[in-house]
């Protein structure tokens, strides 16, 4: 799927390519892993593990997530693939808590202008 300023991935292969890079950071709500893509674009994974908790749950925070990076697009740089996982800890919280978290580590990995 492809949103205005991002495309999503979708397919398992996808995930296990950025994976193996083994270039993630965490903080206490999200991990986030991170490659080159070699291309113009960004490119978004979002998982969020059963152990999150049901369907209802895990949707709502794939849609949070999504929304953090849509609306912070502008400071993204393009070229990358991201996978942004959910832990536990974000159960809870809401929008302004998930978009923080996400900003942390873009901060970390030194990809946010």
């Amino acid at each position: 799927m492809k949103y205005n300023d991002f495309e999503t991935l979708r397919k398992n292969i996808e995930f296990k390519h950025i994976y193996d890079n083994k270039n993630s950071l965490a903080n206490r709500n999200l991990i986030m892993y991170v490659k080159e893509n070699g291309t113009d674009t960004k490119k978004l994974g979002v998982s969020v593990s059963k152990k999150v908790g049901n369907s209802i749950v895990r949707h709502r925070l794939a849609r949070l997530i999504r929304e953090a990076f849509r609306l912070n697009t502008s400071h993204i740089p393009d070229g990358y693939d991201y996978v942004i996982v959910a832990r536990a800890s974000l159960k809870d919280k809401g929008y302004h808590e998930t978009e923080q978290s996400m900003i942390h580590l873009l901060r970390l990995h030194k990809l946010y202008k």
